[in-house]
Protein backbone atom coordinates (compact mmCIF):
# COMPACT_ATOMS: atom_id res chain seq x y z
CA UNK A 1 0.00 0.00 0.00
CA UNK A 2 2.90 2.54 0.04
CA UNK A 3 4.14 4.60 2.55
CA UNK A 4 1.37 5.47 4.79
CA UNK A 5 0.22 9.10 6.79
CA UNK A 6 -2.29 9.60 10.00
CA UNK A 7 -3.01 13.05 9.80
CA UNK A 8 -4.07 14.44 13.22
CA UNK A 9 -5.64 18.58 13.03
CA UNK A 10 -7.86 20.87 14.62
CA UNK A 11 -8.79 23.25 12.60
CA UNK A 12 -9.54 24.46 8.71
CA UNK A 13 -7.70 21.40 7.45
CA UNK A 14 -4.98 23.63 4.75
CA UNK A 15 -1.87 21.48 5.75
CA UNK A 16 -4.19 17.97 5.21
CA UNK A 17 -5.35 19.79 1.90
CA UNK A 18 -1.59 20.42 0.84
CA UNK A 19 -0.54 16.80 1.56
CA UNK A 20 -3.54 15.54 -0.83
CA UNK A 21 -2.57 17.61 -3.80
CA UNK A 22 1.22 16.97 -3.60
CA UNK A 23 -0.16 13.22 -3.36
CA UNK A 24 -2.69 13.71 -6.23
CA UNK A 25 0.02 15.45 -8.06
CA UNK A 26 2.24 12.68 -7.99
CA UNK A 27 5.02 14.99 -6.05
CA UNK A 28 3.79 12.77 -3.05
CA UNK A 29 5.02 9.04 -2.68
CA UNK A 30 2.49 8.38 0.70
CA UNK A 31 -0.88 7.77 0.81
CA UNK A 32 -3.35 9.06 3.84
CA UNK A 33 -4.73 6.51 5.52
CA UNK A 34 -6.86 8.67 7.98
CA UNK A 35 -7.74 11.57 9.49
CA UNK A 36 -8.07 12.69 13.09
CA UNK A 37 -8.97 14.97 15.57
CA UNK A 38 -10.92 16.68 18.34
CA UNK A 39 -13.29 18.69 16.83
CA UNK A 40 -15.75 16.92 14.83
CA UNK A 41 -17.62 20.44 12.41
CA UNK A 42 -13.55 21.30 12.29
CA UNK A 43 -12.47 21.76 8.26
CA UNK A 44 -9.93 18.99 8.02
CA UNK A 45 -12.95 16.34 9.04
CA UNK A 46 -14.88 18.21 6.54
CA UNK A 47 -12.33 17.75 4.56
CA UNK A 48 -11.52 14.10 4.97
CA UNK A 49 -15.41 13.19 4.17
CA UNK A 50 -15.16 15.19 0.69
CA UNK A 51 -12.21 12.98 -0.26
CA UNK A 52 -13.83 9.97 1.05
CA UNK A 53 -11.23 9.11 3.85
CA UNK A 54 -11.62 7.76 6.92
CA UNK A 55 -12.22 9.88 9.62
CA UNK A 56 -12.24 10.24 13.59
CA UNK A 57 -13.06 12.72 15.52
CA UNK A 58 -13.68 12.57 19.34
CA UNK A 59 -14.64 15.27 21.61
CA UNK A 60 -12.73 15.46 24.68
CA UNK A 61 -15.51 16.61 26.59
CA UNK A 62 -16.72 13.50 26.21
CA UNK A 63 -13.86 11.74 28.14
CA UNK A 64 -12.81 11.66 31.77
CA UNK A 65 -9.43 13.65 31.17
CA UNK A 66 -6.56 14.07 28.33
CA UNK A 67 -5.31 10.27 29.15
CA UNK A 68 -8.53 8.85 28.14
CA UNK A 69 -9.17 11.07 25.32
CA UNK A 70 -5.30 10.48 23.78
CA UNK A 71 -6.02 6.41 24.58
CA UNK A 72 -9.33 6.25 22.98
CA UNK A 73 -8.06 8.70 19.71
CA UNK A 74 -4.68 7.14 19.23
CA UNK A 75 -6.44 4.18 19.57
CA UNK A 76 -7.61 4.29 16.16
CA UNK A 77 -4.91 6.43 14.38
CA UNK A 78 -2.76 2.66 15.27
CA UNK A 79 -5.64 0.93 13.92
CA UNK A 80 -4.65 1.99 10.41
CA UNK A 81 -1.27 1.31 10.85
CA UNK A 82 0.41 4.27 9.88
CA UNK A 83 4.52 4.56 8.95
CA UNK A 84 4.35 8.46 10.39
CA UNK A 85 1.82 10.41 11.72
CA UNK A 86 2.04 14.00 11.09
CA UNK A 87 0.52 16.67 13.48
CA UNK A 88 -0.87 19.54 11.08
CA UNK A 89 -2.24 21.88 12.96
CA UNK A 90 -3.90 19.75 15.99
CA UNK A 91 -3.66 21.80 19.02
CA UNK A 92 -4.09 20.05 21.59
CA UNK A 93 -1.05 18.52 23.82
CA UNK A 94 -0.49 15.20 23.69
CA UNK A 95 0.13 12.98 26.28
CA UNK A 96 3.48 11.41 27.24
CA UNK A 97 2.38 7.87 26.97
CA UNK A 98 1.03 8.34 23.41
CA UNK A 99 4.05 10.13 22.63
CA UNK A 100 6.56 7.40 23.60
CA UNK A 101 4.26 4.78 21.82
CA UNK A 102 4.89 6.44 18.73
CA UNK A 103 8.24 7.25 19.11
CA UNK A 104 10.60 8.36 15.96
CA UNK A 105 6.94 8.01 13.80
CA UNK A 106 5.07 11.30 14.72
CA UNK A 107 6.10 15.25 13.32
CA UNK A 108 4.14 18.23 13.70
CA UNK A 109 4.18 21.27 11.75
CA UNK A 110 5.00 24.29 14.29
CA UNK A 111 4.08 27.92 13.41
CA UNK A 112 7.52 29.91 14.31
CA UNK A 113 11.77 29.67 14.08
CA UNK A 114 11.74 27.21 17.04
CA UNK A 115 13.06 27.21 19.78
CA UNK A 116 11.78 30.64 19.32
CA UNK A 117 8.02 30.87 20.26
CA UNK A 118 7.06 27.76 20.94
CA UNK A 119 3.17 27.30 21.87
CA UNK A 120 0.38 29.43 20.90
CA UNK A 121 0.01 33.46 18.96
CA UNK A 122 3.12 32.43 17.39
CA UNK A 123 3.07 34.73 14.60
CA UNK A 124 1.59 38.12 17.64
CA UNK A 125 4.87 36.94 20.02
CA UNK A 126 6.98 37.42 16.37
CA UNK A 127 6.22 40.63 16.35
CA UNK A 128 6.19 41.31 19.95
CA UNK A 129 9.74 40.49 20.25
CA UNK A 130 10.83 42.58 16.96
CA UNK A 131 11.64 39.75 15.17
CA UNK A 132 12.92 40.44 11.87
CA UNK A 133 12.30 37.07 10.46
CA UNK A 134 9.38 34.55 11.16
CA UNK A 135 8.96 30.97 9.90
CA UNK A 136 7.58 27.66 10.27
CA UNK A 137 9.35 24.54 12.02
CA UNK A 138 9.05 20.66 11.32
CA UNK A 139 9.82 18.81 14.03
CA UNK A 140 9.99 15.25 16.29
CA UNK A 141 6.88 15.33 18.58
CA UNK A 142 8.61 14.24 21.94
CA UNK A 143 6.85 14.90 25.65
CA UNK A 144 7.82 18.50 26.08
CA UNK A 145 6.13 21.32 24.15
CA UNK A 146 7.34 21.65 20.77
CA UNK A 147 11.03 20.72 22.37
CA UNK A 148 11.70 17.61 19.59
CA UNK A 149 14.53 17.71 17.12
CA UNK A 150 13.53 20.23 14.33
CA UNK A 151 14.30 18.68 10.34
CA UNK A 152 13.60 21.64 8.51
CA UNK A 153 12.59 25.34 8.63
CA UNK A 154 11.43 28.01 6.52
CA UNK A 155 11.75 31.63 6.96
CA UNK A 156 10.10 34.90 5.73
CA UNK A 157 11.03 38.35 6.83
CA UNK A 158 8.85 40.46 9.14
CA UNK A 159 7.52 43.64 7.26
CA UNK A 160 6.82 46.79 8.14
CA UNK A 161 3.31 47.01 9.52
CA UNK A 162 2.71 43.16 9.63
CA UNK A 163 -0.06 42.43 11.85
CA UNK A 164 -0.18 38.59 13.24
CA UNK A 165 -2.93 37.45 10.16
CA UNK A 166 -0.85 39.25 7.77
CA UNK A 167 2.20 37.29 8.30
CA UNK A 168 0.29 34.09 9.21
CA UNK A 169 -1.15 34.40 5.63
CA UNK A 170 2.32 34.78 3.97
CA UNK A 171 3.82 32.32 5.69
CA UNK A 172 0.86 29.57 5.08
CA UNK A 173 1.88 28.45 1.57
CA UNK A 174 5.34 28.34 2.91
CA UNK A 175 4.36 25.92 5.68
CA UNK A 176 2.57 24.11 2.96
CA UNK A 177 5.84 23.28 1.23
CA UNK A 178 7.45 22.93 4.56
CA UNK A 179 5.17 20.36 5.34
CA UNK A 180 5.45 18.44 2.10
CA UNK A 181 8.77 18.53 1.51
CA UNK A 182 9.48 16.74 4.92
CA UNK A 183 6.76 14.09 4.68
CA UNK A 184 8.04 13.40 1.40
CA UNK A 185 11.87 13.36 2.93
CA UNK A 186 10.56 10.86 5.06
CA UNK A 187 8.40 8.62 2.77
CA UNK A 188 11.46 8.29 0.16
CA UNK A 189 13.77 7.08 3.23
CA UNK A 190 15.85 10.18 3.16
CA UNK A 191 14.98 11.88 6.12
CA UNK A 192 15.02 9.51 9.11
CA UNK A 193 14.88 10.02 13.30
CA UNK A 194 17.43 7.87 14.68
CA UNK A 195 18.67 8.25 18.44
CA UNK A 196 17.39 11.30 19.27
CA UNK A 197 18.63 12.84 16.47
CA UNK A 198 17.37 13.67 12.49
CA UNK A 199 19.72 11.66 9.42
CA UNK A 200 19.46 13.30 6.46
CA UNK A 201 21.05 10.97 3.46
CA UNK A 202 22.45 8.63 5.85
CA UNK A 203 24.02 11.67 8.08
CA UNK A 204 23.32 13.44 11.33
CA UNK A 205 22.35 17.36 10.73
CA UNK A 206 24.36 19.37 12.70
CA UNK A 207 21.32 21.98 12.45
CA UNK A 208 18.30 21.78 10.73
CA UNK A 209 17.41 21.47 6.96
CA UNK A 210 16.52 24.78 4.93
CA UNK A 211 13.40 25.03 2.71
CA UNK A 212 14.71 26.69 -0.66
CA UNK A 213 12.24 28.73 -2.88
CA UNK A 214 11.46 26.12 -5.41
CA UNK A 215 10.72 23.30 -2.62
CA UNK A 216 13.67 21.67 -1.78
CA UNK A 217 14.85 20.79 1.11
CA UNK A 218 19.29 21.89 1.52
CA UNK A 219 21.93 21.72 4.38
CA UNK A 220 22.48 24.86 5.57
CA UNK A 221 25.53 24.34 7.64
CA UNK A 222 28.16 21.77 7.98
CA UNK A 223 26.78 18.44 9.08
CA UNK A 224 28.19 15.51 11.65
Amino acid sequence: MGFTLAVLASGRGSNLQALLDAIAAGALPARVAGVFSDKPACGAIAIAREHGLHHVALRPRDFADRAAHDAALFSAVAAVQPDLIVCAGYLRIITEATVKRFEDRMINLHPSLLPRHKGLDTHAAALAAGDLEHGASVHAVVPALDAGPVLAQVRIPVLAGDTPDALADRLRPREHALLVACVGAIARGRAALRGGRWQFDGRALAAPLSLRADGQLQLEAAHA
